[in-house]
């Protein structure tokens, strides 16, 4: 890569269920559940299939791997019970950080970096987690949220992750987006930025611009910026 194509690092963002928050389990769990009401059971790898997407997709995986069918009425009936019980989870449980997330995120904004929380999950369920975020760190280290109810298409679409930089107001080619899924990783490619992929509960395969890492645990923002100054080309060392 030519030194004229390089960019410095102006803005990390970062996705949530399975990459800032340990909250994917929950949405597993309430997808399980409707599954059994349903009179079934979702398998492994239907459950798989839904990390990281919309709620009307993951609600066309569940009744397919369950063979039923259900009206328009149902499955928005279905989707927001899905909704309502894992924020009643993320109630009862808490809502424990990713291994380095919480490190990573204060060491980005202590940097003067522009951040963005970017997520396929509706605000109403988004602010239940932003709140907790804010309460433990005292402070919300977001300069944008965007919800998966408020982008004209959802993630693997890249429009989520071009209306948060277009409100940050950065380039793309200066930008990190940190994601754990293939409908996440996928967005943030195809909006232009550079991806680190942090693996929650779905494998990532190697793909050009895509820098792939056990976890969050001990990186640094200069390792960060050196993603985009090697052109996405290496790994980091987990």
């Amino acid at each position: 890569m030519n030194d004229d194509s390089l960019q410095p690092l102006e803005a990390v963002l970062f996705d949530m269920d399975g990459t800032l928050v340990e909250t994917e389990e929950l949405w597993g769990e309430a997808l399980s559940a409707l599954a059994r009401q349903l009179g079934g059971e979702l398998s492994a790898g239907a459950r798989g299939r839904t990390v990281g997407t919309s709620m009307p997709v993951a609600m066309g995986i569940l009744y397919a791997d369950l063979g039923v069918t259900r009206g328009h009425r149902q499955r928005t009936d279905d989707a927001r019970w899905v909704e309502d019980q894992t924020a009643a989870l993320m109630g009862s449980r808490g809502i424990p950080w990713r291994p380095g997330a919480r490190e990573l995120l204060t060491a980005v904004r202590d940097a003067g970096l522009a951040t963005a929380l970017v997520t396929t999950t509706p605000r109403r369920i988004a602010t239940i987690v932003l709140d907790r975020i804010a309460a433990e760190l005292g402070h919300l280290p977001f300069d944008v949220t965007v919800c998966g109810d408020e982008v004209p298409a959802r993630k693997p679409d890249p429009a989520p992750y071009r209306q948060a930089m277009a409100a940050l107001g950065v380039d793309p080619r200066s930008s990190l987006v940190v994601e754990d899924s293939t409908a996440g990783v996928t967005a943030g490619l195809a909006a232009g930025a550079t991806v680190l992929g942090v693996p929650s509960l779905q494998s990532l395969e190697r793909r050009p611009g895509l820098v792939l890492r056990d976890s969050l645990v001990g990186l640094t923002v200069a390792d960060l910026a050196e993603l985009l100054d090697d052109g996405a080309a290496v790994e980091l060392p987990a």
